[in-house]
């Protein structure tokens, strides 16, 4: 599944500080038909710990980018369970803008998106489980490599596996080289496995 880079905006002047309003104002605000009416209502919404759900909701249907920006800004400054939840949804949409953006976010939040790592591995959907991987290119967390082994020792699908030793490539330790032998046992009529499990232990080899 090619992604296509996505991120939450830096705007070129600091944003102004958003008024305290009331949730149910911000709601009926978030359902205005200007676009930059909904980006201010989506960043206000920030004030209010109840918001991930309903932002998570009003992305389903949201038609601006800029408004999208604003309400996966305001998820990664909340980064609670809730957002962690919603976002986590997000990687099995089949809206593409919506998926690349909840990846951006999710990894945007390292030690919150650590948490939710395992189940999102263990998820049934293969292709979230690939999106998960691509997310652990850039968290930067010490269980990295063992999430990736484990993915090789365990996980039923080709791709899924390819993907994890895309990037133990990149990140694997002699302790990996025994899974990756494994894993090239289980598929061992798949020549893309076998290509990149002998390219992990090349790298991992000459250290």
């Amino acid at each position: 599944m090619a992604l296509k880079r996505s991120h939450v905006p830096q705007s070129a002047e600091p944003e102004p500080a958003p008024q305290l309003v009331s949730l149910p104002e911000l709601i009926e605000q978030l359902a205005h038909a200007d676009a930059g009416e909904r980006r201010l209502a989506a960043l206000a919404l920030l004030n209010h710990q109840q918001a991930a759900p309903l932002l998570i909701e009003h992305l389903k249907s949201e038609p601006s980018a800029v408004v999208r920006e604003a309400v996966f800004t305001t998820l990664a400054r909340l980064g609670d369970p809730a957002a962690l939840t919603g976002l986590a949804r997000c990687l099995s949409s089949e809206d593409a803008n919506l998926r690349n953006g909840a990846i951006e976010t999710l990894k945007l939040l390292p030690e919150q998106t650590a948490t939710i790592i395992p189940r999102l591995l263990a998820d049934s959907n293969s292709d979230v489980r690939i999106l998960t991987i691509s997310i652990l290119e850039s968290l930067r967390h010490p269980f990295v490599e063992q999430w990736l082994v484990d993915v090789i020792e365990s996980d039923p699908h080709l791709n899924v596996c390819g993907a994890a030793l895309d990037l133990l490539v990149e990140v694997g330790g002699p302790e990996s080289l025994g899974s990756i032998q494994r894993v090239k046992q289980r598929f061992i009529a798949e020549p893309y496995i076998q290509f990149a499990a002998d390219l992990a232990m090349k790298r991992i080899k000459q250290g």
